[in-house]
């Protein structure tokens, strides 16, 4: 039997039921993966008509083999189909371009709920709320709850029994005033549930309070000359307000509803979604879907409204759509508004599509212009909140080998490219000994004083390898300079590569993958081969040249040891025998006497 007729003979026998179908070529891989309201009707077109797509005559032209599987409604064909896409990446199917995880605020199913950020939804009896396209929005709405409501980031298991056996004490979040101490019954569970209380509201798109709230921190700030907080805190504010304004009160006769519209070009399509909770729009993205075969846009829709009610978890029992699909969902009513409030609706979704698109070409035309340094210099820009663009970064480290030979270095880049002819190196004139702090305030004064001195330009940004402590002696050095509000500085951890603000206890993590943590690992790197490659020459320049070397049985090591210790050659003749036998041994001593008495 040929595979023609083979094919016939399946298609025969598909029964007219809702389900998926699957294609397979000749080498069993599964090429195309559909679904139907009937089966036997959907398969029977892909072989009873002339297709005028390409991707389709190819699709049909490959096909060695058809398998399908039968389900109860028109939904459960629906998820299945996006389910079994996404598991086996179809050639054929078409590509669902939003395919990263969105982000949630988690409110924990447990005594004294931990409020949290997290891209995995558990099923737990926890309180989930999003998806949020925002990661800024997400962090400011954390970072507000923590220090609004003091709420506890413990991992303890606060159960009535464990908290009167007194089985947990406070830790530092207690003693600093980030937490109420809720593990001691410092806090009661009904005070704590009042703060939970207030966060989901906000949650759920009242955040009127919180914006006042912020407005007033702002202001104290700025009346304390405290720019630099009152920044952060503006920085937060506009983004709240962004989001306000998304969650503007449409109708109050609008409890639940999600809106979809449509909108296809140049092959692919683009389905924008929102979604109105109690007449407010609390949620927009915008998904994208790149087609291979010849899918009807209802197919698309459906294969949007699908992937994007499964990734939200949606249960709203209408939506609101540009046409009607002919797909049934369980309990979900479609409506085409005309007119009204609904009508608004899709008209401002349709507009979110419209610029979406327009954002991706201009995005698209700028990248063709951009040049891959400007591209990674807005990007750590905006990673690490810096006013300018930081065209011209510098970054310190310290080299100090076993305790000898103390000297610093600094790295330039210019346009995230090394620009060695302005780098410098630093002999440490003030320290005495292993002082890393010391060291660098005495190193980052001198460079920024001279700097001054010389009426050269400042760089838009200072890196110093080192967390809190180095941190904290540049900024000594800078204010001595009166420079602190002038020059953007952080410092970054090598254990976790943490970067530190002055001024915040908490560090900031950068995407691992990042090209701005890239680029600050490119520069802390450089300043430490840097910094090495000095430290040696200056030490091999001190071992180099010494009669020490004429004298056998004397070897680098201990002439290093001597050298170190006692600097010249001189010292060594006048130091006694005993406390050269405490650094290198006694017969090390007399072999040294025995040359010395030799050459006298």
């Amino acid at each position: 039997m040929d595979t023609a007729e083979k094919l016939k003979n399946i298609v025969t026998t598909l029964p007219d039921e809702p389900g998926i179908y699957q294609f397979f070529d000749k080498m069993g891989t599964i090429i195309y993966i559909g679904k139907a309201k009937r089966l036997k009707k959907r398969v029977s077109s892909y072989f009873n008509k002339n297709h005028d797509h390409r991707k389709t005559i190819l699709l049909v032209r490959n096909i060695s083999d058809i398998k399908y599987i039968v389900v109860e409604t028109e939904q459960d064909a629906l998820i299945l189909e996006n389910n079994f896409i996404k598991k086996y990446q179809p050639r054929y199917n078409i590509q669902l371009k939003d395919d990263k995880t969105f982000p949630w605020i988690c409110i924990k199913n447990e005594r004294f709920p931990c409020v949290f950020y997290t891209r995995r939804v558990v099923k737990d009896g926890s309180q989930y709320f999003g998806p949020f396209t925002s990661m800024l929005l997400v962090r400011t709405l954390i970072d507000l709850f923590k220090n609004t409501y003091k709420l506890r980031t413990c991992n303890y298991v606060l159960t009535e029994e464990n908290v009167s056996r007194g089985k947990f004490k406070v830790c530092l979040q207690y003693h600093i005033g980030n937490c109420l101490g809720p593990c001691e019954n410092h806090q009661t569970e009904s005070d704590y549930n009042e703060s939970i209380g207030e966060i989901r509201h906000i949650l759920k798109g009242n955040i009127g309070g919180v914006v006042t709230h912020l407005k007033e921190q702002m202001q104290k700030y700025a009346a304390d000359l405290d720019f630099e907080q009152a920044q952060n805190v503006k920085d937060r504010l506009d983004v709240l307000q962004k989001y306000q304004a998304k969650s503007t009160v449409v109708s109050p006769t609008i409890k639940n509803i999600d809106v979809y519209s449509y909108k296809k070009e140049d092959n692919i399509s683009y389905i924008n979604f929102l979604k109105i909770v109690n007449g407010g729009v609390i949620h927009s993205f915008t998904l994208e879907i790149k087609s291979k075969v010849d899918e009807s846009d209802e197919d698309l829709l459906m294969s949007g409204i699908t992937e994007i009610r499964q990734k939200i978890y949606s249960n709203a029992s209408e939506l609101i759509v540009p046409f009607k699909p002919s797909f049934v969902l369980e309990d979900v009513k479609y409506t085409v508004p005309q007119r009204g409030d609904k009508k608004k609706l899709l008209e401002l979704s349709k507009k979110n599509v419209t610029y979406f698109i327009l954002d991706k070409k201009k995005n698209s035309a700028l990248k063709k212009h951009e040049t891959p340094a400007e591209r990674i210099l807005k990007t750590a820009q905006k990673d690490l909140r810096l006013y300018e663009i930081p065209f011209h970064i510098e970054c310190f480290d310290n080299s100090n080998l076993q305790g000898t030979n103390p000297v610093a270095a600094c790295v330039v880049f210019k346009n995230a490219r090394p620009s060695k002819r302005d780098y410098r190196h630093y002999n440490i004139k003030t320290v005495t000994g292993s002082d890393d702090y010391a060291s660098m305030e005495e190193v980052v004064y001198r460079r920024y004083k001279r700097l001054l001195d010389e009426g050269e330009k400042l760089p838009n940004l200072v890196i110093v390898d080192g967390g809190k402590g180095q941190l904290g002696a540049a900024l000594k050095a800078l204010e001595k300079l009166e420079l602190r509000s002038k020059l953007p500085i952080i410092g970054i951890a090598k254990r976790l590569e943490e970067i530190f603000y002055p001024g915040d206890p908490v560090p900031l993590y950068i995407d691992k993958n990042s090209e701005t943590l890239k680029l600050i690992q490119k520069l802390r790197d450089e300043a430490h081969r840097f910094g090495i490659t000095h430290h040696r020459s200056k030490r091999d320049k001190l071992m180099t040249v010494s009669e020490l070397d004429k004298i056998r049985g004397i070897g680098t090591k201990t002439k290093e040891v001597l050298l170190q210790k006692y600097k010249s050659l001189e010292a060594i003749k006048n130091t006694s025998d005993e406390e050269l036998e405490k650094e290198i041994g006694k017969n090390k001593v007399k072999i040294i006497q025995r040359y010395f008495n030799r050459t006298n």
